[in-house]
């Protein structure tokens, strides 16, 4: 069912031609040694498993789904997923970047990044299983005890076990304060915990021989709300000290939720009756453990969404090439055939490029932030660190609710360039559109995403970090400036920094008076700086191809014409953005909630 093909020569573009990582990492001790050839090698070796073992189950899962035996809370995944992911495992590839300490590989989360990208477009249900897995190692390895990482991190780095995070209640999604789960402290240090979990990816399964659950509960004398909010690592089977496995854990799959995509992971309600679990991190701190793990999911779910985006744009490219319908208003331009190719008309090269360029775009940008994460883990310069934690932490967000949006607008005109083919499943393109949508609400919603944005992340610390950023974006106009090829990118870029300056203090200023103001303007908001950071990264991206368009690689032409598709066709969004932004929460507040 269709094809998929990793990006391979576009990833080194953006690696080696866009980012310089071998000169980043060679700033970083512990990568130091990883070269150009290193990261290639991985790249090919990952777009191979993506397509050849993983991309042709996508369809197949998606059609066969996850079946809950509901006598032995077994659920037992699409055929063939179980296969892939011993696969998988065999080649080290949960290991990749895991620390060495605890069998891991060491290498750097950029190349990380790149193998999630491949895997997200090969088939995002499939992925799920070892991504969460990550996450859960992430959360282990910052807030564990010596005692829990050395039992369960070497088993979560070599993928024999994999990871959950269970955390959203029947009652209680994004607002944890309200969960009820509780934790019983037990006379050997552990605790047992009881209570509902619903929505719980990879939840129950057979394709490992052991699940981490990463579970948020309350202890008995918790205060209320977030505060009183503990983390607790409970096993579906209980490990022995020699890290064999003993009885199994009181913590079942009651169902599987029936869902509109991502049909081949396994949604599970939990139920805990007693279950056995150790906490992570200290008490009632529970969100400070789990925030690792959160904010790796968002930066994941980022990544499903520019997946699906990559792999929706390759079919459409490929349908659109073969399709003959109607001759194009300019002239016959297949003059042997009986009509043209679709890709002659116009309104179907903007689907394609707007598909195009949201990722190329989406790219450029993730694999930066994944940079600047290796900075900030491993530069031996303290003040370095801090300055990489806090782009990451200001960029975060804008991944996960912009190249959400974005997925959800390139798969909607990728299926749309096939036509009512696109609408049948055979095809593939409508189970891309299926499962990008769930991109956009789970891990935080886009609207939470964009609250945080504004709110936490601008706005409460005075714009600190926004303002960093725009000093690199300042510095790149002002070194570009002069140069007349680059005014149609570079002028463009200048002119919505100003704006964004503007509008996020118009903002600011109003929500002292209400705070509504804030989240009347946050959704456009975060859609504005999602245009400004993939402006500033296509300006770049644009500088590098009008230095080597005449090299005789058409790829350099390529990218030229994508970047001027971008600011022509796609940026102007922004006007309609910042009016939206600037109408205030007057227009939204004003009709009684009864009036609905």
């Amino acid at each position: 069912m269709g094809q998929y093909n990793a990006p391979l020569r576009d990833m080194q573009f953006v690696l080696h031609e866009l980012l310089r990582v071998e000169e980043e990492f060679k700033q970083l001790p512990k990568h130091a040694e990883i070269d150009a050839a290193i990261i290639n090698q991985v790249l090919e070796e990952g777009g191979k498993f993506a397509s050849e073992v993983v991309f042709p189950l996508n369809h197949s899962g998606d059609r066969e789904g996850c079946k809950l035996d509901k006598e032995t809370h077994v659920v037992q995944t699409p055929k063939g997923f179980r296969e892939a992911y011993q696969q998988y495992v065999e080649a080290g590839w949960p290991a990749l970047s895991c620390d060495p300490e605890f069998g891991g590989q060491g290498l750097p989360v950029t190349l990380n990044n790149s193998l999630y990208e491949m895997l997200n477009s090969a088939n995002q249900a499939w992925t799920m299983y070892p991504g969460l897995s990550h996450g859960a190692y992430e959360a282990l390895h910052a807030h564990g005890t010596p005692e829990l990482k050395s039992l369960y991190l070497p088993k979560l780095v070599s993928g024999e076990w994999t990871g959950t995070m269970c955390l959203t209640e029947p009652h209680c999604g994004t607002d944890l304060g309200l969960l009820r789960t509780k934790a019983e402290p037990q006379a050997d240090g552990s605790h047992k915990i009881t209570g509902g979990k619903i929505f719980i990816s990879a939840g129950e399964h057979e394709m490992s021989d052991n699940i981490v659950h990463l579970v948020l509960a309350r202890l008995p004398d918790a205060p209320s709300g977030t505060k009183g909010i503990s983390l607790f690592l409970v096993p579906k089977y209980i490990p022995n000290a020699d890290g064999t496995l003993g009885e199994r854990n009181k913590i079942f799959c009651g169902a599987i939720e029936e869902k509109m995509g991502i049909h081949g992971n396994s949604t599970c309600q939990m139920n805990l009756d007693g279950a056995i679990g150790w906490m992570i991190g200290e008490p009632n701190k529970g969100l400070n453990a789990m925030f690792v793990m959160m904010n790796a999911a968002r930066l994941g779910v980022g990544m499903q969404s520019l997946g699906l985006t990559e792999v929706a744009y390759q079919n459409a490219v490929a349908y659109a090439k073969d399709r003959l319908q109607m001759r194009s208003l300019s002239g016959v331009k297949a003059p042997d055939k009986p009509a043209d190719p679709i890709i002659v008309h116009p309104d179907v090269r903007r689907m394609l490029l707007t598909a195009r360029a949201y990722a190329e775009g989406g790219r450029a940008f993730t694999s930066y932030v994944a940079l600047q994460i290796d900075r900030e883990l491993n530069h031996p310069d303290e003040e370095v660190r801090k300055e990489a934690a806090d782009e990451v932490a200001l960029l975060t967000p804008i991944i996960k609710a912009f190249l959400t949006d974005n997925g959800w607008i390139a798969t909607s005109e990728a299926m749309q360039v096939f036509g009512g083919h696109g609408y049948i499943a055979e095809w593939g393109m409508e189970q891309f559109v299926r499962d990008a949508r769930i991109n956009m609400i789970y891990e935080g919603t886009n609207t939470v995403q964009s609250l945080d944005l504004l709110g936490r992340k601008i706005l409460m610390d005075n714009g600190s970090k926004l303002r960093k950023f725009g000093a690199k974006v300042q510095a790149f106009v002002e070194e570009n400036g002069t140069n007349e090829a680059m005014s149609e990118f570079v002028t463009p870029l200048a002119d919505l920094g100003e704006k964004v300056t503007k509008l996020t203090m118009e903002v600011g200023m109003k929500a002292f008076q209400n705070q509504d103001e804030v989240g009347a303007a946050a959704v456009p908001y975060l859609r504005v700086a999602g245009h400004l950071v993939f402006a500033y990264f296509f300006a770049q991206m644009a500088k590098i191809a009008l230095e080597k368009r005449d090299s005789g690689d058409d790829f350099y032409k390529a990218k030229l014409a994508t970047a001027r598709f971008y600011f022509a066709r796609l940026l102007p969004e922004t006007a309609m953005l910042i009016r939206q932004a600037r109408a205030g929460a007057s227009s939204l507040m004003a009709l009684e909630a009864d009036l609905f």
